[in-house]
């Protein structure tokens, strides 16, 4: 929130967080769960589902330069982050007023 409001302050100050975004979740870990669990609890509805998951094919994909949509749109994190999209357009279209309540 420091940086938050450093921004506001020096840059925009009607800058509004959407939300947050978790990626390189690994779920074998009990520390990922715990950082996820104090976000969530600190942060609310704003932490946005799904968590993007730690994935091989999301590290190669700009390597490649290529989007990893395009690299290998299969692999989970492809799928979980065009999951992300579609969750977040339709919150913004239910809420457009949504990030108004941010940080």
């Amino acid at each position: 929130t420091h940086t938050i409001a450093l921004l506001r302050r020096e840059l925009n100050p009607s800058l509004r967080i959407a939300g947050i975004v978790m990626t390189l979740f690994d779920g074998r870990l009990a520390l990922a769960h715990q950082v996820v669990d104090e976000v969530a609890a600190r942060f609310g509805e704003q932490l946005l589902q799904p968590l993007i998951p730690r994935n091989v094919r999301l590290s190669e994909a700009p390597s490649h330069g290529m989007p990893v949509t395009v690299y290998d749109p299969a692999c989970r994190g492809a799928v979980a982050y065009r999951e992300l999209a579609r969750n977040f357009d339709r919150r913004m279209q239910d809420q457009p007023a949504a990030a108004a309540g941010g940080l």
